[in-house]
């Protein structure tokens, strides 16, 4: 891993040094509203590198009349939870050259009020409505060159997707898969994972291994809607398939309405389901992320815990070590930054989190009783 990330470094910085220093302002269309609200535009990654823009510039991008400043970086964790970037996708072995404009846990498109979303039943499980004139034009201009780079390398994270790539990983760990244990959590009540029916990162078969040994009955899915998680190949042969679950279909604003009331939903369906149970996303990151912290809250876990948990993932797939200044920034500016702001705390040490984390569950129309359910079937 520590090869993959070097040589993925040392190609940033070349192209970083073979443009030109003085970029010209250039201009695109949104081609495409992705799930979340990321905006693909018409322009490829190389050619506004070639134009003279470079990762860690910072741009001032002109949208429907709006005039929005952020980093140009390559991962939408190059920045912090609720901050916009311009992603710059290049990647040669799955022909990937684009640009996305996005929001970091959040939603773009809904955001700039240039389009609608409408949740469907059938695949893909949405559809975009434009609320402007198509096609929408986008503009680049240089705020400050430079001005954001020791952030963005700070912020480089590079995952593979060949199992052979993690020798020193367990098949749980390279599929992200664990029990949560953190106080109050009885002991194989509760597991978190990446996703162990979606084939995206190639880690769905270990985690569904992973499940049926640890024998889990209830699997709550963030990340799809039904009709396409059963289109996966494989989805009806596999152990989660003959298992009860929910499908919840979220996007990755915490702060959305969409998103409270999802989880809402998949706090009742564990209230009301069969342990052991199983929350998982895509990469078992951020949605499973943010929803393992708010549970671990609940039943009691300190913010000392829930970061702790929370960053395995990022040992898991990208090697970040505690005690190291990327480990200390990814924690605060991700799951404790994300998690203060949804129970209204200035951090996590500036009140009584289990009192806050209740206080947010009745925020988003749970019950006491149903509340109770939760901790009652996750207790130790």
């Amino acid at each position: 891993m520590k090869k993959i990330f070097s040589f993925f470094l040392m190609l940033c910085l070349l192209v970083s040094v073979l443009v030109s220093v003085t970029a010209e302002g250039t201009s695109a269309t949104v081609t495409e509203i992705q799930k979340y609200g990321n905006l693909v535009l018409s322009m490829k990654g190389s050619e506004l590198l070639s134009q003279g823009y470079a990762y860690g510039d910072i741009v001032t991008v002109t949208l429907n009349g709006q005039e929005l400043e952020m980093p140009v970086g390559s991962n939408y964790s190059d920045v912090d939870q609720g901050s916009m970037i311009c992603r710059v996708v290049i990647k040669p072995d799955t022909n990937e050259d684009t640009i996305i404009l996005a929001i970091n846990m959040g939603d773009l498109a809904t955001t700039t009020a240039i389009a609608e979303k409408e949740k469907i039943e059938a695949d893909p499980g949405y559809v975009w409505h434009y609320s402007v004139e198509e096609p929408v034009t986008v503009s680049f201009a240089m705020k400050e060159q430079g001005g954001y780079y020791d952030q963005w390398v700070m912020h480089q994270l590079v995952r593979s997707e060949n199992r052979e790539d993690y020798p020193d990983l367990t098949d749980e760990a390279y599929a992200n898969f664990r029990a949560v244990t953190t106080t109050g959590i009885g002991a194989g009540k509760l597991y978190r994972s990446s996703s162990p029916v979606n084939p995206e990162i190639n880690r769905n078969h270990q985690a569904d291994a992973a499940a049926e040994k640890a024998g889990v009955k209830t699997f709550v899915n963030l990340a799809d809607a039904e009709e396409t998680m059963k289109g996966y190949e494989g989805f009806a042969d596999s152990y989660y398939s003959k298992q009860n679950y929910i499908c919840l279909n979220l996007g990755v604003d915490f702060s959305s309405e969409e998103f409270r009331h999802g989880l809402a939903e998949g706090l009742r369906f564990i209230a009301k389901g069969e342990a052991p149970f199983l929350v998982h996303c895509n990469e078992g990151k951020d949605r499973a992320g943010f929803v393992s912290a708010v549970i671990e809250a609940l039943m009691g876990a300190s913010a000392d815990e829930i970061t702790a948990d929370y960053m395995v993932t990022f040992f898991n797939y990208y090697g970040v070590q505690p005690g190291t200044e990327q480990y200390d920034i990814i924690a605060s500016s991700n799951i404790q930054k994300s998690l203060a702001a949804a129970f209204g705390m200035e951090s996590l040490s500036s009140g009584n989190l289990q009192e806050s984390c209740i206080s947010y569950l009745e925020s988003i129309g749970l019950t006491a009783d149903e509340i109770a359910g939760v901790q009652a079937k996750l207790a130790d």
